[in-house]
C-alpha cells in the first residue's frame, strides 16, 4: 500500500524535482524557460514544501516556499497528489501576475516530462529520446528511494539497518548518484560521489532501462555480473529492499 504523505515528498522531490535535469538534458524544455525568471513553490499542508526557480535559462530546486514568487498551496498530501495524477487543479495562494508562466511554459514541461518517464514504447527506439528518458528515470528513482527511506515506515525499517556512510549508484557510461545515510536518514546527491561505503554499478543503459521497467530481475543481473556490487554489502542489501518500495510509488 501506499503511504500519502510518502507518496506526496515522492512526487514532490522525486518526480517534480526531476525538472531541472529535463531542462539540462531536453533541448525543447531548455527552449521553454528561455528567457524566464520565476519561481513556484509548492506547500502542502502535512507534508513536503519546495520551490522550483527558473532562471537564466536554468532550472533547480530547493526546499521550502518563502522565496517563491508563486505559490500553490495545498489542504492535504492527497490533493497535492492529485496534481500529479491530474486530478487537482491548484489555485495559487499568491503570483497571479505570473499564472500565465504556469498555464503555458510550466505545464508544457509537466507534460514534456511525463513523455519521457511515461514513454510511448516507439519513441524510445529514438537513441536520443531512449538516452534522456532513462536518465531522467534514474534521477527519479535515487530520489524516490531516499524518500521512501525517510518517510515509508517499511522503508524506514530497512534504514534503520543502515550504517552511516555513502552508497554509489550509477549506471556504467551514464549517471550516478550518491545515497548518504546518516542516523538511518538518507540524502540523495545527484553526482558520483568522490568516496562512498558500497556501490552499485549497471553494465550499460540499455540494463538499466531493462532493470527500471521491470524486464530483467535483478538477483539474476547481478549473478550474470551485469550488475555490479561492492564495499559494504549489507547497505547495498537494504538500500535494494527501498529499490524494491519505489516500485509500489513510482507504478
Amino acid at each position: 500500500m501506499k503511504d500519502p504523505a510518502t507518496l506526496a515528498y515522492v512526487n514532490l522531490f522525486a518526480v517534480l524535482g526531476t525538472i531541472p535535469y529535463l531542462c539540462d538534458l531536453d533541448k525543447e524544455a531548455a527552449e521553454l524557460i528561455r528567457g524566464r525568471t520565476v519561481s513556484v513553490g509548492f506547500a502542502v499542508k502535512g507534508g513536503p514544501e519546495a520551490t522550483l526557480f527558473f532562471g537564466s535559462g536554468k532550472c533547480r530546486m530547493a526546499p521550502g516556499t518563502d522565496r517563491c514568487q508563486v505559490k500553490l498551496p495545498f489542504s492535504s498530501c492527497e490533493k497535492f497528489n492529485g496534481l500529479i495524477d491530474g486530478t487537482v487543479t491548484p489555485i495559487p495562494s499568491k503570483g497571479f501576475t505570473k499564472i500565465g508562466f504556469l498555464t503555458g511554459p510550466f505545464t508544457k514541461l509537466t507534460d514534456r516530462l511525463t513523455a519521457f518517464l511515461k514513454p510511448d514504447p516507439a519513441a524510445l527506439e529514438d537513441p536520443e529520446f531512449f538516452r534522456v528518458s532513462t536518465t531522467l528515470m534514474f534521477h527519479v528513482i535515487a530520489e524516490a528511494i531516499a524518500q521512501i527511506a525517510n518517510h515509508d515506515s517499511i522503508g524506514q525499517f530497512s534504514a534503520s539497518n543502515i550504517v552511516d556512510g555513502t552508497a554509489k549508484l550509477a549506471v556504467s557510461g551514464g549517471p550516478a548518484a550518491a545515497l548518504c545515510c546518516r542516523d538511518h536518514r538518507m540524502t540523495a546527491v545527484h553526482q558520483a560521489p568522490e568516496q562512498y561505503l558500497s556501490y552499485m554499478e549497471f553494465q550499460n543503459m540499455a540494463l538499466a532501462r531493462a532493470l527500471f521497467d521491470g524486464q530483467v530481475n535483478a538477483i539474476a543481473a547481478v549473478g550474470l555480473g551485469q550488475v555490479r556490487i561492492g564495499g559494504m554489502i549489507s547497505q547495498i542489501d537494504n538500500i535494494n529492499r527501498i529499490l524494491d518500495r519505489v516500485a509500489v510509488y513510482l507504478g
